[in-house]
């Protein structure tokens, strides 16, 4: 009944009692429980909405460490070669420098056990030979100096020639002249006897005495003449020999330059066949140290990729792998295009490791349970082959340490905290696709501590 009236029903009880459609219709215990769990519900539902909300990008990684060299790494071997011995097993602890095995030769070119002394003797008979030619290079030099001397004392020796047979020359020019007067004055005596005598002044002797004075100033005059065209030969040959002197000198200068030169080549030849024999010296030394394999670092030997005893290796086979002794854990994350610029160096992200348990409210990180801390400290900047960006992360120093047990290559999710939203709107985000909200406080507004800003996405 209503009971909207002022009039009542006197004995309302006693007609629910008599008319049993009054109790067909009346409401049961049951449905008046549903109906206020129905709207508790739905007044829960609504709280929740109105609650504030941590939008978050979660996404799947493993383990690592925060510097190259401390990652697990496979110890190659350098040479071809035959396992021989091995002094490690899967497990030990080894230092840098100790030895994992050792190898024998397997090519013939360096079978021969004494390879590095020869390849020394033949350095030493090179830089032998290298000393020989510089020293015939030096002779050779010093020759070409002695030439040139000799030449210019030559040279000397001819001019003073030359002058000599140009006074010589002068003399018997000289004498020329006197014999010509001699046969003068001896032809005009003869004449003026003749005249006398063919007067009877002058006897037949006298006339005799004159031509035969005259035939010997002509004689002095032939022999004088003679003497003087020699004279001039002389000087005529003496220049010739002054003028082809610098021409034998320097076919003689240019022969020796020309084994110096090639005397010069050879050495340089030598030099390069001792740079030569020296690097194959240097490398057959090297190659003698190869054939232990060492550890790079301290570590734990892991795995042995080769085994047994006899097993060929070719240059750059792995031998073992080993884990560094002391490292430094990082998470690698492997980020969404689209979620990649709401990541920035600097920002926290949480960690769920596998083997750990955890209860995970990714919406209220507060009440979370089992979660680990981080920060960002570079992201890549090229996609890997699933077009994802890789983030590497490491550990927070402020939070609760990273787990002693955690170990390299352990799987791991992380989750980057962004903006504080209204339950609601993330929901109404999730529905459309859109991506997360990004917010940065102004300077303005970290001076007022009242103002709060309306959420909003910021693009970088």
């Amino acid at each position: 009944m209503l009971n909207i009236s002022t009039n009542s029903i006197p004995n309302k009880q006693q007609i629910e009692k008599n008319y049993s459609a009054f109790q067909v219709t009346q409401l049961s215990r049951a449905n008046r429980m549903l109906t206020v769990w129905i709207s508790a519900t739905l007044l829960i539902c609504f709280l929740i909405l109105l609650m504030p909300w941590t939008q978050n990008i979660q996404m799947k990684g493993k383990v690592t460490t925060l510097l190259p060299e401390q990652r697990p790494q496979t110890v190659n071997s350098a040479i071809a070669g035959r396992i021989e011995k091995w002094y490690v097993r899967e497990g030990d602890l080894v230092e840098a420098g100790d030895t994992i095995v050792f190898l024998s030769e397997v090519k013939s070119e360096y079978f021969d056990p004494q390879l590095v002394e020869r390849t020394a003797n033949q350095v030493d008979a090179k830089e032998a030979a290298i000393q020989n030619y510089e020293q015939k290079a030096g002779a050779l030099n010093a020759q070409i100096t002695a030439m040139r001397q000799e030449l210019a004392l030559k040279k000397q020796q001819i001019e003073r020639k030359i002058r000599q047979s140009e006074l010589k020359q002068q003399s018997n020019a000289a004498a020329v002249e006197q014999a010509k007067a001699d046969y003068e004055v001896a032809d005009y005596q003869l004449r003026r006897t003749d005249t006398l005598f063919q007067k009877g002044i002058k006897s037949l002797s006298d006339l005799e005495g004159k031509r035969l004075k005259v035939q010997e100033t002509r004689a002095k005059l032939v022999s004088a003449e003679n003497k003087l065209q020699e004279s001039e030969n002389e000087v005529r040959i003496a220049k010739l020999q002054f003028n082809a002197i610098d021409n034998e000198y320097a076919n003689k200068i240019a022969k020796v330059s020309s084994d110096r030169f090639s005397t010069l080549s050879a050495r340089y030849d030598a030099e390069g066949s001792l740079n030569k024999l020296r690097n194959e010296h240097e490398n057959y030394s090297r190659r003698n140290t190869m054939y232990y394999v060492t550890a790079p670092q301290a570590g734990y030997i892991t795995k042995a990729v080769k085994e047994g005893v006899g097993e060929i290796l070719k240059e750059g086979d792995k031998v073992v792998t080993i884990v560094p002794k002391t490292y430094d854990l990082a998470v690698e994350l492997y980020v969404r295009p689209m979620d990649l610029p709401l990541m920035k160096p600097g920002q926290e992200v949480r960690f769920i490791f596998d083997g750990w348990p955890a209860f995970i409210f990714s919406g209220w990180p507060d009440v979370s349970f089992g979660t680990y801390s981080g920060n960002i400290v570079a992201i890549d900047n090229i996609p890997n082959e699933k077009s994802n960006y890789r983030i590497l992360v490491e550990a927070d120093e402020s939070e609760k340490p990273w787990p002693d047990l955690l170990r390299v290559g352990s799987g791991a999710e992380g989750i980057a905290l962004l903006n504080t939203v209204p339950a609601w709107y993330e929901l109404w985000r999730q529905l459309n696709g859109f991506p997360a909200d990004f917010y940065e406080e102004t300077a303005e507004e970290k001076k007022d501590d009242k103002f709060k800003a309306p959420v909003k996405a910021v693009v970088k």
